[in-house]
């Protein structure tokens, strides 16, 4: 089967007590991709390493005690005890240092003895849900037991996967499986496991391209497309090749002959989908990579796994040159959107946090406190303090010598799938800037902009609002503020962005409606009647003055999912003009 897309499972909030850094803290999450930064010793790895061990305490009671254990009135059960040799997902000198200033001893306010806290919180399909795990240490064993859950029979509980700094690759890789593969990651020998989810992916993908196939003797068009937008093999070796100019391949493997995994690097030209092997090259074993590529590898294997819907990555930075550091996170941003997955992680890169918005940015202070940051003050503060200054944002415009001015924070990755829809990609060589200012003060900081380093150009996109629909130019030009040499205004014709989206077909799509339930909400609803002209740039006022927003939020969709949603001939032609002006903008 081709396979469709999960509803997202992402966590909403983080509960910590006694846990290293954070003796009492509480967190609330961003879905989607959030950069973990702070100082030195902050708390950004304690974090992430408290979700592995949440992750390890729910895989442990499960396997102790059956699944049943994590369902709601379980609670007044007994736990179960661990010895220190089979905690593995992260690696600790003793069990101890789990526990803040390494002090496990029962309080006044532990009755039962179980002194440290994890939960976390997440929203299924509408219902909001919670699982806790308290722990305890008592010689040289560890305790586990739900404290609080709110779990019933059906419900599904997140899957968290931790990466810590990669530590290097092992020359030879035995076919592994579970508490191994988990053990090897949480010692930080992820590197020792590669091999192995390598050739898990490649297994199945082989498996699906032959289904696909069947009798024939090849896959059909659409379903080779759909295979290469969903399958993670497919996924990952596209990215090689557009990064790296390379590919992975994986011998079989027979467990009645074979001992080790073999897996190759091959390396050529790449025109789309196809890699040419250089003349004479000889493909090499992973090993002998370097650093950089085998950090991008193993972080992407990870992100694009089907079962995981939580990624923590510990400083996947840390062996990638500067230009590789904001391709990684802007890869994993799209994996993000696309495959409904949430990303923490954790960086002391600044060439990361001057690429990220402020808004992505959690911010871990002393004292486990948490915050997302608001604006780009903020952002200065945080890298003045973890010993480095830069202007932030402003280091993109200086590299590209374009900016392209955008309002809303989610209209960005609307365009981005609609461009690779209708085959209008959007640019990337261009620094993206968003703002809320009109035109009038986007121009005034463009001259700054320019004054500072020259040559900057620059593209300004607004929704229209309430402005009639007058003032809107035929190539969407805002005639209240026309362009001028190096600053190019655009303006919405209909309402703002999300009004391209109302489309009964693919709001039926996303929303897992009829369209016809979607045009009878639309009617009886909003006094909405969308027609066969709804895709034209020239349509009645009643169109472009569409509130969409409160129509999304009725329908519990977001923007960024009905555009995921449309077909290339449903896209309007507003959005293609813009698109190509942008794409012109980029390439001039």
């Amino acid at each position: 089967m081709i396979y469709p897309e999960a509803e997202p499972v992402q966590l909403t909030r983080v509960q910590l007590q006694r846990f290293k850094q954070f003796a009492s803290s509480s967190v609330e999450l961003n879905p989607g991709l959030s950069i973990v930064a702070g100082g030195n010793n902050a708390g950004k790895s304690s974090f992430l390493q408290a979700l592995a061990v949440w992750e390890f305490c729910k895989i442990a009671t499960v396997a102790q005690k059956g699944s049943s254990s994590l369902l709601d009135g379980m609670t007044s059960s007994q736990g179960f005890g661990l010895g220190d040799d089979e905690f593995s997902p992260i690696n600790v000198p003793s069990l101890k240092h789990l526990w803040s200033n390494l002090k496990t001893q029962k309080t006044d306010e532990d009755h039962d003895g179980y002194t440290l806290l994890i939960a976390c919180e997440w929203t299924d399909g509408g219902t909001a849900h919670r699982l806790a795990f308290s722990l305890a240490l008592a010689n040289d064993r560890l305790f586990i037991k739900v404290a609080e859950t709110t779990l019933t029979e059906g419900d599904r509980a997140p899957v968290l996967a931790y990466l810590p700094p990669f530590a290097g690759i092992s020359a030879r890789e035995e076919r592994t499986f579970g508490a191994v593969r988990r053990r090897r990651i949480g010692e930080g020998l992820a590197g020792a496991v590669l091999r192995n989810l390598l050739l898990d992916m490649r297994d199945e993908n082989t498996a699906e391209r032959k289904r696909l196939r069947g009798e024939k003797t090849k896959i059909a068009d659409p379903d080779l497309r759909a295979l290469r937008a969903s399958d993670p093999w497919e996924v990952l070796q596209q990215t090689l090749r557009e990064v790296f100019s390379a590919e992975v391949a994986i011998a079989d493997f027979d467990e009645e002959y074979h001992t080790y995994i073999q897996a190759n690097v091959v390396k050529g030209t790449v025109d789309g989908y196809l890699l040419t092997r250089h003349p004479g090259y000889n493909a090499r074993d992973l090993m002998v990579e370097g650093s950089g590529f085998l950090q991008w590898l193993s972080v992407y294997t990870l992100a694009t796994s089907r079962s995981v819907d939580i990624l923590l990555f510990d400083e996947p930075d840390a062996h990638l040159h500067a230009s590789l550091q904001a391709q990684l996170v802007d890869r994993l941003r799209l994996l993000a959107e696309r495959f409904g997955k949430q990303v923490l992680l954790a960086t002391h890169s600044s060439e990361i946090l001057r690429a990220t918005d402020p808004t992505d940015i959690l911010e871990v202070r002393q004292g486990g406190k948490f915050r997302y940051l608001k604006g780009e003050e903020q952002k200065v503060g945080l890298v003045v303090g973890i010993g480095s200054t830069y202007a932030p944002r402003i280091e993109r415009v200086r590299d590209t010598k374009k900016v392209f001015f955008y309002e809303g924070k989610t209209d960005l990755s609307v365009l981005r799938e609609l461009g690779g829809i209708c085959g209008f990609p959007l640019p990337t060589s261009i620094a993206h800037w968003q703002t809320n200012e009109q035109h009038k003060e986007r121009k005034v900081l463009w001259r700054a902009l320019d004054d500072e380093f020259g040559g900057v150009e620059a593209f300004s996109l607004r929704d229209r609002d309430d402005d009639p629909i007058a003032t809107v130019d035929t190539d969407l030009e805002d005639k209240r503020m026309p362009s001028v040499h190096g600053f190019e205004t655009r303006k919405w014709r209909r309402r703002y962005i999300e009004s391209y989206l109302v489309h009964p077909a693919a709001l039926a799509r996303a929303s897992g409606k009829s369209e016809e339930e979607i045009r009878s909400i639309l009617q009886d609803e909003f006094a909405l009647a969308i027609g066969e002209n709804f895709r034209d740039s020239v349509v009645p006022t009643t169109l472009c003055d569409i509130h969409a927003k409160y129509i999304l939020d009725r329908l519990g969709v977001s923007a960024v999912k009905v555009a995921k949603a449309f077909k290339p001939d449903e896209v309007c032609e507003d959005v293609k003009t813009l698109l190509r002006h942008l794409g012109d903008f980029a390439a001039a």
